[in-house]
């Protein structure tokens, strides 16, 4: 399965059953996401565990009883890759939310990619 799908199902389902903490199996691109996704203010925090099977635990953010994400979206899937340039990276809700963008120096925030005139593949949005 596609390894970004399964973290933002796993978020997304968390946040709807108002669930504080998930845990979800380790890759070095999810812990980026996770990363940008805290760096930006939706997530309260992340940290790595185990050594062998390591696993990263999330704990997600909420406004009361409503979670600070209100939907997240996956662009580019493994049957179709969608790029773009640094030109083209889309706002999100007029810059309310963010897209995280693969690019040659790593993933990074839609603004951070444009700010550096970097492009790459759109893997998903946020807000």
């Amino acid at each position: 399965m596609d390894p970004i799908a399964d973290l933002l199902t796993c978020i997304r389902n968390a946040n709807l059953a108002l669930k504080p903490e998930i845990s979800v199996p380790h890759s070095t691109i999810k812990e980026s996401a996770v990363r940008i996704l805290k760096d930006e203010g939706y997530l309260e925090s992340f940290n790595v565990e185990g050594d062998v099977k390591r696993n990263i635990r999330i704990q997600l953010k909420f406004q009361g009883r409503k979670g600070i994400i209100t939907g997240l979206q996956r662009i580019s899937k493994p049957g179709l890759r969608h790029y773009t340039s640094a030109n083209d990276i889309p706002l999100v809700l007029g810059g309310m939310g963010i897209a995280v963008v693969s690019t040659p120096q790593g993933l990074m925030s839609g603004h951070d990619a444009r700010r550096k005139n970097l492009g790459g593949e759109l893997l998903f949005k946020v807000w």
